[in-house]
């Protein structure tokens, strides 16, 4: 068995792209539209993972976008993404700079929780050893839900 892809919808690709890529740093590496089915497929993986995604087409993202406008909602209910990450205090750092909620602060220096614009879940996970608590993340309080 390999793990493949994770799909998760898109109502505002641009939006949504602008989260995953911009603010999160994965990459494209490649997109379907299908005129007939009115969606569009783009995948995305993690910068440490474009080679062996390319190779193996794993593992990645799969951000499905239905043309014809459609309410989703429970993002959270299929669980999360996860990604190890060289810094957790680094990375939600970029990420708040750049607007993003951290819903779960990495107060234990490990771990943490943000959300897509489409309410999905993401953890992100200390590569190695936790980090020393650091302010302000050590004493940050949840904000929302994860």
């Amino acid at each position: 068995m390999q793990y493949l892809h994770t799909m998760v919808r898109a109502q505002d690709l641009k939006e949504t792209l602008a989260f995953y890529c911009d603010k999160l740093g994965l990459v494209e590496t490649s997109r379907y539209d299908s005129e007939k089915g009115r969606f569009t497929l783009v995948f995305l993986a993690a910068p440490g993972d474009v080679e062996s995604g390319g190779e193996k087409n794993a593992p990645k993202v799969e951000i499905t976008h239905n043309w014809d406008p459609e309410e989703y909602d429970g993002g959270r209910n299929f669980g999360h993404l996860a990604y190890r990450v060289d810094d957790i205090y680094a990375t939600c750092q970029r990420l708040m700079d750049a607007g993003v909620t951290i819903n779960r602060p990495p107060r234990d220096g490990h771990m943490a929780f943000v959300r897509s614009p489409d309410g999905i879940s993401i953890e992100l996970l200390q590569a190695g050893e936790s980090l020393p608590p650091r302010e302000p993340w050590a004493s940050m309080a949840n904000t929302g839900s994860w």
